[in-house]
């Protein structure tokens, strides 16, 4: 009777167990976790608390870290997407599945009591290669001009070498901030202060200048005016579970797209 008492515990235990490690693993999978660039983030982070809400079963985290963050821990399998705003290379491309989730401008922003309303290419391009160090140069007061840039990595800081310093790296003197957010607080505190961030992140802390007389505005990202553009990117490694393909799928959706429009980004869809 003792024997048989016994295993009735053991036997209720192992259920017990049995049915947590299930419930657990449901309720892993219905987790998304999602890291990477800075200027996907507030995006995704939209995104995240619109989708929750209608599906308040799956649980979705956003973080930053960078474009190289986004590729390595997608790469890696540490999150379930990765994001970047920069082209992948060769390499990385045959390892992720890339999903364009709309496009983004890179603003090139000064300080708001800047008397600096725009520059041309080539003075923007002189004076984040350190050619150019004084804005009396083009047209302002006569004070040092303080680069403010992001870090390598960053795929913003690629795009922007890439399409306005031809490949050029930024001068090794500029200041170096480790998110869209620190730039933007550093050229708002430093009436002689110049630096770059996704237009997602532009507010009215700063003031956005003109490249070569036109603006940086969903318009002008429409139709090509304004050059100064690149991808927002999910990236995700084989094939995703139901629950991140759920997603995937939302976020391309007249809904999702409506909100990366939302952001002052440009969809891939129109609605």
């Amino acid at each position: 009777m003792q024997t048989k008492y016994k295993i009735g515990i053991i036997v209720a235990i192992i259920v017990i167990v049995g049915a947590y490690m299930v419930l657990a693993a449901g309720s892993n999978n219905n987790k998304i976790t999602i890291a990477g660039s800075t200027s996907v983030q507030p995006v995704a982070q939209k995104l995240a608390d619109a989708y929750t809400k209608e599906h308040p079963n799956v649980k979705i985290t956003v973080q930053g870290g960078g474009s190289s963050v986004g590729i390595t821990d997608a790469e890696q399998g540490i999150v379930s997407i990765g994001a970047s705003s920069e082209n992948l290379t060769a390499n990385d491309s045959a390892k992720l599945n890339q999903t364009v989730i709309g496009y983004d401008g890179i603003a090139i922003i000064v300080n708001k009591n800047s008397t600096i309303s725009g520059l041309t290419s080539a003075q923007i391009d002189g004076i984040f290669t350190g050619n150019i160090t004084n804005w009396s140069q083009v047209g302002g007061s006569n004070a040092k001009i303080d680069v403010i840039t992001r870090e390598q990595g960053s795929g913003t800081r690629s795009n922007f070498q890439k399409l306005m310093l031809n490949g050029s790296q930024v001068e090794s003197g500029a200041i170096v901030q480790t998110s869209t957010q620190g730039v933007k607080s550093a050229v708002s505190g430093d009436p002689n202060a110049i630096g770059f961030i996704s237009l997602t992140g532009l507010d009215s802390s700063v003031k956005a200048i003109t490249v070569n007389g036109v603006g940086i505005s969903v318009a002008n990202i429409t139709n090509g005016t304004y050059t100064l553009q690149g991808p927002l990117m999910f990236l995700t490694k084989g094939t995703p579970n139901s629950v991140v393909q759920d997603f995937m799928n939302w976020v391309l959706g007249p809904e999702g797209q409506a909100i990366v429009k939302s952001t002052n980004s440009v969809p891939v869809k129109s609605s």
